[in-house]
């Protein structure tokens, strides 16, 4: 018995290790999706409620694109290290709405990802256009932020705006010009 001793708790540490060192994936903060646009998710709450803003950069409309506001919510961090939300974005200059719902996830180098998909609803003024009024598609964001905050020790090199970026973390990361 006291052989297997040091046997059990190489085997529960190597299984419980991973587990203690995985990085959560917290919605709070700047974000960029593959369109360009940006979304800020100010504190989430212990409901998991959170409000934001969003500011696309793609519109059908000719009205001075703004700065929209967001409301969502999250399931809890603490239940699922990469929790699923859903968020609404009411646009400030149509008379569309549009309702997010995704997963957030840590990729296999520690960056945040938000798989996104959508539903956005445009006004029409009759029944028989109802057909052309709702769009779907799907979105991916990543974390605004600097190659520091990232935990890299070496500067990005970024060509064409929002193009992939080379950096001494070992996995390539994602750059967006404002």
């Amino acid at each position: 018995m006291v052989q297997a001793t040091p046997f059990l708790l190489l085997l529960s540490l190597a299984l419980v290790a991973p587990g203690l060192s995985a990085r959560k994936c917290v919605l709070t903060g700047r974000w960029f999706n593959d369109l360009g646009s940006n979304m800020t998710i100010y504190t989430v709450d212990e409901e998991g409620e959170f409000t934001g803003s969003y500011t696309t950069a793609v519109s059908d409309t000719a009205d001075k694109i703004q700065p929209s506001p967001l409301v969502g919510f999250q399931h809890s961090v603490t239940q699922n290290r990469q929790p699923t939300f859903g968020f609404t974005v009411k646009w400030t200059f149509s008379d569309s709405i549009t309702v997010f719902t995704g997963q957030c996830f840590v990729d296999e180098c520690g960056n945040e990802v938000l798989k996104t998909m959508w539903l956005m609803r445009s006004h029409v003024d009759n029944m028989k256009d109802d057909w052309k009024a709702t769009r779907v598609g799907n979105n991916t964001f990543f974390r605004l932020d600097s190659p520091k905050e990232r935990g890299c020790q070496h500067g990005v090199s970024c060509t064409g705006g929002r193009a992939r970026c080379v950096d001494t973390c070992p996995c390539p990361t994602t750059c967006f010009s404002q």
